[in-house]
């Protein structure tokens, strides 16, 4: 009974904190109406991997899963109106439930820019994020924008990067 009962709690404070369950999918509130945008994946992968290769490091893929973790990120925000890495569970427990707890993974967001390439231009710019989309390990990714136009930024972000 000591055995389970820790697992129990475990699960139990997993689920509280938003992040027991393996979906994915944004569910928009009434006061801030969201909508994952459709994106241009592969175009965006091929333009984080031309910016990787000019550094020297190997090209990235997309991955279904990252994409799904990022749409999961990106619709928390919108629905929050913020800009934040916590929202919808820490980052650990969120890469957790994607199936990615022992994998090297990084997470880059954004809020208020209107295409991928202002976003990338910013990431590029920002010390910390340009850092993690040149991490070495790094080989998948998984990018989506949620709007949710009744909200201070209009646009929410996120990238996920994941290793092999």
């Amino acid at each position: 009974m000591s055995k389970i009962l820790p697992a129990l709690a475990a699960a139990l404070s997993l689920s509280l904190a938003g992040c027991g369950g393996l979906s994915f999918t944004p569910e928009p509130t009434v006061e801030n109406a969201t909508h994952t945008a459709i994106l241009d994946e592969v175009a965006a992968a091929a333009a984080i991997s031309a910016y990787r290769v000019q550094h020297g490091l190997s090209p990235v893929i997309v991955d279904t899963g990252l994409v799904k973790a990022a749409a999961f990120q990106a619709g928390n925000n919108a629905r929050h109106g913020q800009l934040s890495h916590d929202v919808g569970g820490s980052f650990t427990s969120r890469m957790a439930s994607a199936g990615l707890a022992r994998s090297y993974a990084a997470e880059n967001l954004s809020a208020g820019s209107e295409t991928f390439e202002q976003v990338l231009a910013r990431w590029k710019a920002s010390p910390e994020h340009n850092k993690n989309m040149l991490l070495p390990q790094i080989r998948r990714i998984g990018i989506a924008r949620v709007d949710a136009p009744n909200t201070r930024y209009k646009r929410f972000w996120a990238l996920v990067m994941a290793g092999g």
